[in-house]
């Protein structure tokens, strides 16, 4: 666990630090102090607190005072990308300089189940979804609140997992392209498992 000590931290402070940094990549929520006092192999929590103290101040570690299980690795926080201006995709219009706001993304990072699929095929073209695009899908719990209309990613028995509009009619769900060349997957619902629905979009230029 010592194996890649951070700078600045001790031995101690470091292997706590390295701990809850898989901990928090394993089950994505913080550990409790209880939690750490058995990992750390101590019977109090003063020790712990201690480490945690200095791993806030020397910049290792973030929480909301006054809120259970809400540590976070502040190298791993994004606090969002900075929102320009805008730029026309018709005819020109006047480009700013200064910085209006931050355009949060960290809800999407920050959500549970999230996973990641690499788009193959031209499918959902129209959806502004091309060949090679990776996006980022949030895993769906309830199935029976699905709206009309939500791009899902789907596996159907027997054929593979597409990327598509979830459509419902009656008893019959529909998986519809957005490209007028391919037709409408007709499923009855038994025979389809939703997995995600789409949150972002990803590519690279």
């Amino acid at each position: 666990m010592n194996a890649s000590p951070e700078k600045n931290l001790t031995e101690a402070q470091n292997e706590l630090y390295q701990w809850i940094k898989n901990y928090l990549k394993e089950f994505q929520h913080s550990p409790s102090i209880r939690q750490m006092m058995q990992a750390m192999r101590l019977k109090s929590p003063a020790p712990i607190q201690s480490r945690l103290k200095h791993l806030q101040e020397k910049g290792y570690l973030k929480w909301q005072e006054g809120k259970a299980r809400t540590l976070q690795i502040v190298d791993e926080i994004v606090e969002g990308v900075p929102i320009l201006g805008s730029v026309a995709a018709g005819g020109l219009i006047e480009t700013y300089s200064d910085i209006q706001e931050n355009l949060d993304i960290s809800d999407v990072f920050k959500k549970k189940n999230v996973f990641a699929l690499t788009v193959n095929g031209d499918s959902m073209i129209d959806a502004c979804i091309a060949d090679g695009d990776m996006v980022l899908m949030e895993s769906i719990t309830d199935s029976y609140a699905l709206k009309n209309g939500t791009i899902v990613s789907a596996l159907v028995p027997g054929l593979g997992t597409t990327l598509k509009y979830f459509v419902k009619r009656g008893d019959k769900i529909f998986l519809e392209a957005a490209n007028p060349n391919y037709d409408p997957i007709e499923l009855n619902k038994e025979n389809v498992v939703f997995q995600g629905k789409l949150l972002a979009v990803w590519r690279r230029v």
